[in-house]
């Protein structure tokens, strides 16, 4: 497994994975409209944009696919985070979020996180250490919560590896 940092060129492939699992796991909380508008904001020329204007992504790969994508936005908000069913239950949603993290802190980043999550990733994004911001939303039809992760001084990403039992780079 390799995690690289994305560009351009891999928008189809983030595309793919965002879109396809978003289709199965987000849409069916949404309304009909607002699964249409979630999905189109995941198309390919959409990611492009998103890779021009600033959001970084990084995508692990097994064997040269992109199997799981992490994106962020302003070196402060969660914005994709999503793994291949394939590919579930190997660290891999972890070991993205830890280097996307880390690309953040590096950044400047010492305020903390948000992330707007779904049902479906609720409880995982609790055991990375968000909690919720405030309640349940319904925004144009796209159903989220609000969460954040606020960082402590001197609170690195390898101590929250430890404490997750996740070893290192994948």
């Amino acid at each position: 497994m390799k995690i690289r940092l994305a560009g351009p060129a891999d928008a189809a492939a983030i595309s793919q994975v965002v879109h396809s699992l978003s289709t199965r796991y987000i849409a069916p909380d949404c309304s009909e409209d607002g699964a249409r508008t979630l999905l189109g904001s995941m198309d390919v020329s959409a990611i492009a944009r998103y890779l021009s204007s600033g959001y970084r992504y990084h995508v692990a790969e097994d064997q040269d696919t992109v199997v799981a994508v992490v994106g962020t936005r302003d070196d402060k908000h969660l914005y994709h985070l999503f793994v291949l069913d394939s590919h579930k239950g190997r660290g891999i949603a972890r070991a993205l979020w830890r280097v996307a993290r880390e690309a953040c802190v590096a950044a400047g980043n010492r305020a903390g996180f948000t992330v707007n999550s779904s049902r479906f990733a609720l409880s995982f994004y609790r055991k990375l250490g968000f909690i919720e911001a405030g309640v349940e939303e319904i925004r144009n039809g796209v159903v989220s919560i609000p969460m954040r992760l606020t960082e402590e001084p001197n609170r690195t990403v390898d101590s929250d590896a430890r404490k997750s039992g996740a070893r290192g780079s994948p």
